[in-house]
């Protein structure tokens, strides 16, 4: 990776790093659609391990607001439908990954704007647990279901809640990817590497996160989101 294209990474992660601990969501679905553009293979080990340190810290922050209930259920059927991300990944061809990420994007995009409101409960919970972990472990982005689910709660709890059930997802796919040796440890030093960038991002969204509106933020990012996966699915 050239030094310029780090530079457009570090950047992307801070600016990701801090629309998600402002919001609650946001960092895979802003950093995935652009380290795919830059380097296929930063697709999902970069966008897993950045977001693990991102995730612990929101969740530590805001754990007074977390949903245990929901977030129980949502890490259940998540670690169930791991395997099957999983699989994703043996069998579309790597050539490939660039264009499913970005038709994962955009379709996750296009439902999370389209969904009407409704009150989560168990089926809710466990179906959105199930397509993170489909699609977080294939190419690192399972936020939208976990924000459809809590996209009517508080700010704070949808926050603290999709950070931890992030966090044990994450740490999960990792540990299949590198025992299936779908991933090698020289893959974490880019994550490593911008660690300060994402440390940046953190702490500008604990000068704004109660202040922001959460509304606009979302929509923002699902909007980035659609733009940044056609763009990877174009090619350009």
């Amino acid at each position: 990776m050239t030094l310029q294209m780090l530079a457009v990474l570090a950047v992307t992660v801070a600016v990701a790093a801090f629309v998600q601990g402002s919001s609650g969501l946001g960092f895979a679905l802003i950093v995935a659609p652009v380290a795919g553009i830059l380097d296929p293979h930063l697709v999902p080990v970069f966008v897993l391990a950045s977001m693990i340190p991102l995730n612990l810290y929101v969740a530590w922050r805001e754990r007074t607001s977390l949903d245990l209930r929901g977030a129980g259920w949502i890490t259940g059927a998540r670690l169930a439908a791991t395997p099957a991300g999983l699989a994703l990944l043996w069998l579309i061809p790597e050539r490939s990954l660039g264009v499913f990420v970005g038709a994962a994007t955009v379709l996750a995009a296009v439902v999370s704007l389209a969904a009407p409101a409704f009150t989560p409960g168990r089926a809710a919970y466990v179906g959105a647990g199930a397509v993170t972990g489909l699609t977080e472990t294939a190419t690192g982005v399972g936020g939208p279901p976990l924000a459809l689910v809590y996209q009517h709660r508080p700010p704070a709890e949808l926050r603290s809640t999709v950070a931890a059930c992030f966090l044990v997802g994450e740490v999960a796919s990792l540990a299949l990817l590198f025992a299936t040796g779908k991933a090698q440890a020289a893959e974490l030093g880019q994550a490593v590497a911008l660690l300060p960038a994402i440390a940046a991002g953190a702490w500008l969204s604990r000068l704004v996160h109660q202040r922001l509106d959460a509304g606009r933020m979302r929509l923002f990012v699902l909007v980035f989101a659609l733009a940044s996966g056609l763009v990877l699915i174009l090619g350009f």
